[in-house]
């Protein structure tokens, strides 16, 4: 049987023109390249927030600094409990960070979670679930709890 070929050895030069492929902007500058972005969610450079989400669409901020953390399209329920009253359960979220992990006694049994913070003006949030115990309560794995203290309506909201 045939092996196949060796791979040929990595250089730097191999290295650059994976990161900087030739195109119409190396010859200026390479670090005008830019990956795409994804079409939900819009990146920039001239703003402090990482993402925003799109202007069209009922989006949930931070209350703090206005910093964007959830689409409505991605709000689970309106039926929680955080530490400072009501709170929302969200499938996904943006410009948010996570602490560690630790286990707490919640109203609805032992689970695993992490605090979650606005990753431009650090405010504790809520807490993400990484672990749910009672099988019941696996639903919660991976989805994010934001306290309605810490967020206001944008956009499109009557």
């Amino acid at each position: 049987m045939c092996s196949p070929p060796d791979p040929p050895p990595t250089t730097a030069l191999t290295c650059v023109l994976r990161c900087f492929p030739c195109e119409p902007t190396w010859a200026g500058s390479p670090f005008l390249h830019r990956p795409p972005t994804p079409p939900m969610v819009r990146m920039t450079r001239s703003k402090t927030f990482q993402a925003y989400l799109p202007s069209c669409h009922r989006t949930y901020s931070c209350i703090h600094c206005r910093a964007h953390l959830a689409n409505h399209d991605e709000l689970i329920s309106k039926s929680f409990q955080g530490s400072q009253g009501r709170a929302y359960l969200f499938n996904s979220v943006v410009n948010v960070g996570c602490g560690p992990a630790e286990e707490r006694v919640l109203l609805t049994g032992l689970h695993a979670v992490a605090d979650i913070y606005c990753e431009n003006c650090k405010t504790t949030l809520g807490w993400k679930y990484e672990h749910a115990f009672e099988s019941s309560q696996k639903y919660k794995e991976g989805k994010f709890i934001i306290e309605l203290a810490h967020m206001i309506k944008d956009n499109g909201w009557d």
